[in-house]
């Protein structure tokens, strides 16, 4: 159900690499930033001129970012709800489950079940909680398409969930623009700074914000890479990224193995 526009003092991010903010501008200290963080400062900023406009005297604005990449989301459940619980967050984002559906056997019950439960218990603290649709993979990667089955089941799980009062669905798929190559990092799994920019701009837009550009739009046409420049980014691809994401999986480790979040205490954002 679409969010009206409201004032929020204190956000919580939840999730994956995806809300970690992976490949996007780097912060001076080696953080990535990400959509979220582009959502705290949008936000942040918000809250200081709506201070500044009443008494002069801007009240602090708070943001924790939870997410740490590579987690599935039964890690999510027992990792970092508790600790988002415990902050009340007046905001929450939630993003959890691709990384299960990118696994073969993925268990789909188990991974709504568990994202219904995150989702269930961050609306229960009275938080506005956001959640989003995946992307269409299969627009993009070759091979996909055995994923989208599960993407479509849990698009319409997610849809469902938003249709309930205070939530609101960010709605990846239905965007096109996603298609386009320039809006995702070299590993091809993981958002570019203006993909970032977008997804921040839309989840702005399910809190009620007005428009600052049309997020979905398609970027200004590019001539597509010829074929000796596609062959060697596939090569490229493969050897630093598939590989490794491979050998990964066969030894059941992750890239966020050991990885603290890089915003685990809800603080003043600066």
């Amino acid at each position: 159900m679409p969010t009206t526009s409201r004032s929020y003092a204190s956000y919580v991010a939840v999730g994956d690499s995806f809300t970690e903010g992976m490949c996007d501008d780097l912060h001076p200290d080696g953080h990535y930033r990400g959509w979220a963080d582009r959502v705290a400062s949008a936000l942040a900023a918000e809250a200081a001129a709506n201070e500044d406009a009443v008494d002069g005297d801007a009240a602090d604005f708070r943001y924790a970012n939870l997410a740490v990449r590579g987690k599935l989301i039964g890690q999510i459940h027992d990792e970092q709800l508790p600790a988002a619980v415990s902050m009340g967050a007046e905001l929450v984002t939630l993003a959890g489950g691709l990384n299960d559906v990118l696994r073969p056997g993925c268990d789909i019950d188990r991974v709504e079940r568990l994202l219904g439960r995150c989702a269930a218990e961050l609306r229960a603290t009275g938080a506005t909680v956001v959640l989003f649709t995946s992307t269409d993979p299969t627009r993009r990667l070759a091979g996909s398409a055995r994923l989208l089955p599960t993407i479509l089941r849990m698009k319409a799980f997610v849809q469902e969930l938003g249709q309930q009062d205070g939530f609101a669905v960010v709605d990846l798929f239905s965007a096109p623009c996603f298609d386009d190559r320039r809006l995702w990092a070299e590993d091809r799994l993981h958002l570019s700074p203006e993909g970032h920019r977008r997804v921040a701009e839309g989840v702005l837009e399910a809190l009620g914000r007005p428009a600052a550009f049309d997020w979905r739009a398609p970027l200004p046409a590019a001539a597509p890479p010829g074929r000796v420049e596609k062959l060697r980014s596939d090569a490229r691809w493969l050897g630093t990224h598939l590989g490794p994401w491979i050998g990964r999986r066969l030894t059941g480790r992750s890239s966020g193995d050991g990885r603290p979040p890089k915003r685990p205490e809800l603080l003043p954002y600066c």
